[in-house]
């Protein structure tokens, strides 16, 4: 079967395993996960690093709470910008996780920096999948804009944030898919050797 074929199915597979996950859990309880990232994440991370997180959809690992939590920490927060659907993914800064009163309405359906907002370099990105496999690869939307970001820029600790449901046996991958260094899950942390 063609590969192309067998990643739509899949994602279409896990994104419905994913609602159904996310639509279990009592609002209380979601509101209380990924609301810091953990120790042993956090003693990967330098003091003044630039932290890249994105905006989630309402099924996606939150990543709110870390926004707030690394700025309050003193960290640089940047979040994806895209021009346009046809443009290149960048980093600008994110400076009112709490307030959101800089984001706007972007491309894909996500809320994203301000055009004019300073671009950032992440030195840690926190990315958002569809499937992961403990061997941290990574089944994403599908347009590539992380895997094409990541490298263009090497050295960038890479960190999925997912849920448990998410994990996957085995994922169809290419020689463009950049792999993860971790990924962090309510209940584990895969990586971070």
């Amino acid at each position: 079967m063609d590969q192309a074929i067998t990643k739509s199915e899949l994602r279409k597979s896990l994104r419905k395993t994913r609602q159904q996950h996310v639509a279990a859990q009592p609002d209380a309880i979601r509101a209380l996960l990924f609301h810091r990232p953990p120790a042993p994440l956090l003693q990967k991370i330098g003091s003044e690093a630039a932290i890249g997180l994105y905006h989630a959809n309402a099924n996606e690992a939150p990543a709110s709470g870390y926004a707030r939590f690394f700025q309050e920490a003193g960290h640089a927060i940047a979040l994806p910008h895209f021009d346009g659907e046809a443009g290149a993914m960048t980093f600008r800064a994110h400076t009112d996780p709490f307030g959101e009163t800089d984001l706007v309405d972007g491309p894909f359906g996500i809320r994203q920096p301000n055009p004019d907002a300073l671009v950032i370099r992440p030195d840690t990105l926190f990315v958002p999948l569809i499937g992961f496999t403990q061997s941290l690869e990574r089944l994403g939307q599908g347009g590539g804009h992380y895997d094409r970001w990541l490298a263009q820029n090497p050295g960038t600790m890479a960190i999925g944030l997912a849920w448990d449901a998410q994990l996957c046996d085995a994922l169809p991958t290419e020689p463009h898919d950049v792999p993860l260094d971790a990924v962090v899950t309510p209940t584990r942390i895969y990586g971070l050797d």
